[in-house]
């Protein structure tokens, strides 16, 4: 499954990345108490750390919000999902647990202040294309609304849109009947090689320890 950067947006993101991960057999179930216990343990140290008022110096929230306007949408009226994960956690809201592969992919959203998309690969056909939307691009979010994409980062297969930093789609979730996942990380352009490489590698060892199966590709999808 090949994922490519459109140039609609590397014109506007010349040195925005994402990063890539395929998973093959995994199992999916409710998070197990180790884990719930663990991330419930980071979310209390975060409400220490930090203020909900100052939730925009975060690292990764500030620049993810600059790359939204260089790419000419809106954060105050669209937030990237990391920030709205995070936002509900500083107002005091638990986190919303809903399975093992989304528990770690909105864990590790939370920890990096990046947007995290996880995907059921069976929903997905034909090569990806991360782009600005156009005025067809609807889907029905996670959210239970009809989104529309137009002029928006997202990630489209041959079907059409079905991902993005800031809500994704309903058709490509992932639940417990899944078993080959896709996990895309939204990078912002001010990350060090390094440290996307660091992301990666720290990511696909804990999703493979919790969920099980195979991590069977990694990789950097950039211009």
């Amino acid at each position: 499954m090949n994922v490519q950067l459109d140039s609609t947006v590397t014109e506007r993101l010349p040195a925005f990345s994402l990063g890539i991960l395929q998973y093959s057999g995994v199992s999916v179930s409710d998070s197990p108490k180790m884990l719930q216990g663990r991330i419930n343990y980071f979310v209390e140290s975060l409400r220490l750390e930090h203020e909900l008022s100052r939730l925009a110096e975060i690292e990764g929230i500030r620049e993810w919000r600059a790359a939204f306007k260089k790419a000419g949408i809106d954060p105050s009226r669209y937030r990237p999902s990391s920030e709205a994960l995070l936002r509900r956690l500083l107002q005091g809201n638990p986190f919303f647990w809903i399975n093992s592969a989304v528990d770690v992919n909105n864990f590790f959203s939370v920890l990096h202040a990046l947007p995290f998309g996880i995907y059921d690969r069976q929903q997905l056909t034909g090569d990806i294309t991360c782009r600005l939307g156009r005025e067809t691009d609807v889907y029905e979010g996670l959210n239970g609304r009809e989104v529309h994409m137009e002029g928006k980062l997202l990630l489209a297969d041959e079907q059409g849109a079905f991902g993005s930093p800031i809500v994704d789609s309903k058709r490509t979730c992932v639940t417990e009947q899944s078993r080959d996942l896709l996990q895309v990380v939204f990078f912002h352009e001010q990350l060090s090689a390094e440290k996307k490489d660091e992301i990666i590698g720290s990511v696909g060892r804990m999703f493979t320890e919790i969920n099980g199966g195979e991590l069977t590709h990694s990789a950097i999808a950039s211009p």
